[in-house]
């Protein structure tokens, strides 16, 4: 399991503190079934398969921070993750996609992640092994010769090659390209549900076409190390491992839930909301889904809704997948107070995001407190007026608010920039007076 998870849920908490403010309410019932999956792998004996975790339904508006929780958790945990939208399974015929796919889009996160992290481990090796292959093209050894003397002019090729006095040359290499399948089917249920991708271990049987390319010593040996490490790791322990880590780690986050609830009719779009339900909920509860890389179980996947749930409550889903999202926490609306904090502490936030780009420029951004709690009024007011989208509001009104300032740098002889309270209402007040006007520029 990721080192992450033996944090204790205040632990956790206070990680989440770093990117999301106040939701104090789901950050704990996150950290908790996060610390939960730790203490299942301590039981001992058949019990610890019973154990399932307890999934969670984030209920709140748009932008308040229900998907940057779940985000963040799954960074934290070092675990595999993945988004969906319940919507693109209501289509007509589930063009594309169908429920199943959410399982194998992890298991593909999980692959990735798990031989990225292998061929970390190798790269050193795999650089070496490339740097020789490189010195080999540009400098063919001789057939015959003295041994010592050849090692001896090898020494010292390897340091002018580290000191990059070959960089700029261009050599020419092999690389490799996949042959894409000669078959193709069109399916109603859409390419991904007949499993085209070819498994890698039937991937020996379809041929790799090498192809020479020209090109610079540096990115020769970066396109060389690539092909190096991938024959330094061992696919099927990588495999192996990212399948253990789906089951017992993986997180996916389902958004909008709220839209596959349908109002009580028996025609229409409500039906394919209620089947999307019913197809929901045997990966919920715990089954085997194939994947190119095996079977892999479902049980011990966290799962966590979200949705806005205005017109309709958790209660209308169907009582089955009720059942198995025990937990439900409603998240709190942001106003002009959160948006104030929003603004500053995060690690990420917008303010030091965009000190970060003037930075780029030579310029220092400041931003007086004033200022910063007019930000923060102007969005509030905008949500209040207009669509409340949350948070997200801050991004259209910093935008619009630097616009001209990031457009004229660089500029001559300016190295600060200050953005007061006058600043703020000369960019933003007119706007926010109009209120059809806020409506497409906010």
């Amino acid at each position: 399991m990721a080192s992450a998870e033996f944090l204790t849920p205040k632990e956790i908490v206070k990680e989440l503190d770093k990117y999301v403010v106040g939701q104090d309410k789901a950050k704990k019932a996150v950290a908790i079934a996060l610390r939960n999956r730790w203490r299942r792998l301590q039981v001992k004996g058949a019990i610890r398969e019973e154990i399932t975790p307890n999934n969670i339904i984030l209920i709140g508006p748009t932008g308040v921070g229900k998907t940057e929780i779940a985000r963040r958790l799954a960074n934290l945990a070092k675990a595999p993750f993945v988004k969906v939208e319940a919507t693109r399974f209501t289509e007509v015929g589930y063009v594309g996609k169908n429920v199943e796919s959410m399982i194998r889009d992890l298991m593909e996160i999980s692959v990735s992640m798990v031989k990225a992290e292998k061929m970390k481990e190798v790269e050193e090796k795999a650089l070496k092994l490339a740097r020789e292959r490189v010195l080999d093209i540009l400098f063919p050894p001789p057939v015959a010769g003295n041994p010592q003397e050849m090692e001896e002019t090898r020494e010292k090729l390897r340091r002018l090659f580290d000191e990059g006095k070959f960089d700029e040359q261009e050599i020419e290499i092999d690389v490799e390209e996949k042959v894409p399948p000669f078959f193709e089917v069109i399916s109603p249920m859409g390419a991904e549900e007949v499993n085209l991708n070819v498994p890698e271990g039937l991937e020996a049987f379809f041929p790799k076409r090498k192809k020479k390319k020209r090109v610079k010593v540096r990115e020769a040996v970066e396109l060389l190390k690539q092909q190096e490490a991938g024959k330094l790791i061992d696919m099927d322990e990588v495999k192996k491992e990212a399948k253990e880590r789906a089951e017992t780690s993986g997180i996916i986050f389902i958004d909008e839930i709220d839209k596959i609830v349908g109002a009580d009719s028996t025609h229409g779009p409500d039906v394919s909301r209620e089947g999307v339900q019913r197809d929901l909920l045997p990966i919920v509860e715990g089954t085997k889904v194939m994947t190119k890389y095996g079977m892999v179980k479902t049980d011990h996947i966290l799962f966590i809704a979200a949705g806005a749930f205005h017109n309709a409550s958790p209660s209308d889903l169907i009582p089955e997948l009720q059942g198995r999202f025990p937990i439900r926490v409603e998240l709190d609306s942001l106003g002009e107070e959160e948006f104030k904090r929003i603004l500053v502490e995060p690690e990420n936030s917008l303010v030091k995001q965009y000190r970060a780009l003037f930075e780029t420029e030579g310029v220092n951004l400041e931003f007086t407190e004033g200022a910063i709690s007019k930000i923060a009024r102007y969005a509030a007011i905008v949500n209040e007026r207009t669509d409340n989208i949350g948070a997200r509001r801050l991004h259209t009104v910093m935008s619009h608010l630097l616009e001209d300032l990031l457009f004229d740098l660089p500029k001559p002889g300016v190295t600060e920039v200050i953005i007061n309270e006058d600043y703020v209402d000369k960019k933003l007040s007119e706007i926010i007076e109009d209120e059809d006007l806020s409506r497409y520029i906010l």
